[in-house]
């Protein structure tokens, strides 16, 4: 019996030293993993910012760069020109984020209701997003067209305005003609995300509220919203973002234009180091860009955590 307890004791602590090689070869193992991962970010991501920070303290141009510091941050304070893109970009996200959100919401409900041919209108919807922006760029370039477009023609032919409308030649319906090709392409993805967490809401909450005699709109606004509201929040951030970082839109519509009414702060980065090999100002708005992005993400989770604390999500 002695033996038998040794040899157990013995096999146990031969057993001991394996289990902590084991245990210490985990962490190295697990990095071993995200090595790969650590590396690309480093490569396509960190190594892109640092230099475009470096850069930013240059007044880099195509003859070469010297060094001035924080020279070209105390002339984008000084500029009012660039307040004044500031809150253009600002307005233009507002505006188009809450329309998308708005639209979204409307678009998903329609699509998940008990209607004939819901399948069809639910691909019907799809085009918008799927398409090439330029493209659908394009087909607004001649809808927008004064002359030979199809909303100043039909405009014309029911009197409500007496010849030819540029909408892009003018600096307020330009500004708003933008918006609404923004808001064109990004509408569907937004509804379909919606739609999504829509039909994961527990079919047993409308039932109980019909059979108490509740109204649609009371169903949408006390069962619906609050079961999509880590959605909403999600997608109203993240489209913030996008819209944000906007630019093939304006850009293929006005190029900034006209007179600037257009110009968002992508846009300006792109004008101020593409257009004018400014690369030392251009990389200087480009940090700007990110820091605001930064505090955009920061508020995102803040927000997210908060939404899914409130409504019991994890």
């Amino acid at each position: 019996m002695n033996d038998s307890i040794s040899a157990e004791s013995i096999s146990r602590d031969s057993r001991a030293p394996q289990a902590r090689r084991k245990s210490l070869s985990e962490p190295i193992f697990g990095w071993l993993l995200v090595a790969p991962a650590i590396i690309f970010i480093a490569i396509i991501v960190a190594w892109p910012l640092a230099e475009t920070f470096r850069l930013s303290l240059t007044d880099a141009r195509l003859g070469g760069e010297n060094y001035v510091g924080l020279e070209n941050y105390q002339e984008l304070l000084e500029k009012k020109k660039f307040h004044q893109v500031i809150t253009r970009t600002f307005f233009w996200m507002f505006l188009s984020v809450s329309l998308k959100i708005i639209l979204g919401l409307i678009g998903a409900t329609l699509l998940n209701a008990a209607i004939p041919g819901r399948a069809l209108f639910r691909v019907l919807v799809m085009p918008p997003w799927v398409i090439p922006i330029a493209i659908g760029c394009i087909g607004w370039l001649w809808l927008y067209n004064g002359h030979f477009g199809l909303i100043s023609g039909v405009a014309q032919r029911i009197g409500l305005i007496d010849g030819p409308f540029g909408f892009l030649a003018y600096k307020t319906s330009a500004f708003y003609s933008a918006i609404i090709t923004d808001v064109w392409v990004g509408t569907p993805m937004v509804a379909l995300f919606f739609l999504a967490a829509m039909q994961g809401v527990n079919r047993d909450l409308y039932e109980a509220a019909w059979v108490d005699g509740a109204s649609r709109w009371y169903r949408f606004r006390r069962i619906t919203i609050p079961q999509i509201m880590p959605v909403i929040v999600s997608m109203a951030l993240l489209s913030a973002i996008w819209t944000f970082n906007s630019f093939e839109i304006i850009w293929i519509l006005t190029e900034g234009g006209p007179r600037g009414a257009t110009t968002t702060l992508i846009v300006d980065t792109y004008k101020t180091a593409i257009g004018n090999y400014k690369f030392g100002e251009g990389a200087a708005r480009a940090v700007v860009i990110v820091a605001l992005l930064a505090a955009f993400s920061l508020i995102y989770m803040f927000f997210l955590n908060k939404v899914n604390k409130m409504y019991g999500n994890k």
